[in-house]
Formats: structure tokens, sequence, C-alpha cells
């Protein structure tokens, strides 16, 4: 799982088992967006934010290890067409 440039460490000391997937919580990301120096950073998680909580909602106050794959994937100018069809049929068959 990859956020916005935070080191390997610092993601899997976060990443909780919620059901079947891993998450991330919010309150995590709400300490990154207040303290990163980097105004940049800090715009990006809070949308990879939103994204978690309110359009892929899977755990309450988690935000999907499949929505930060997504953000990485914007970053590295990747199509995230596939991915946002295959989580829509994925939750409209839930």
């Amino acid at each position: 799982m990859n956020i916005t440039g935070m080191s390997e460490q610092w993601v899997s000391a976060r990443i909780k088992q919620k059901g079947d997937s891993k998450c991330i919580p919010w309150k995590s990301l709400k300490d990154l967006i207040l303290t990163h120096p980097d105004v940049r950073k800090r715009v990006d998680v809070f949308a990879l934010s939103i994204y978690g909580l309110v359009v892929f909602p899977k755990a309450f106050g988690h935000v999907d290890e499949a929505v930060t794959d997504l953000f990485d994937w914007l970053d590295k100018r990747v199509t995230p067409i596939p991915a946002i069809l295959a989580e829509t049929f994925k939750s409209l068959s839930a």
C-alpha cells in the first residue's frame, strides 16, 4: 500500500484488517494532513480520504487499500477506469 510517498514502515504501523480487506484509519490520515510539511501531499491525502470515506466506503472510518492503490496509479498517470469499474461492480454485488 502506498500513501502519497509515505514510508512502508509508516503504512504498516497504521494499517488494520477490516473484514476481508486492509484499511487505514481516518484518524491516521487526518493526523498526516495536519502535520505533513508539503502542502501538495496534504491535499493529496485529503482527496484520498474523501474518496475513501465518501465515494468508496468499505469500513466506517477507514480508507480501503484499493483506494490508496487508485491514487498511486493516478500519480503514475495510469488510467483508473478499470479499477473504478471493478470496485463499482464489487460493491453492487455485495
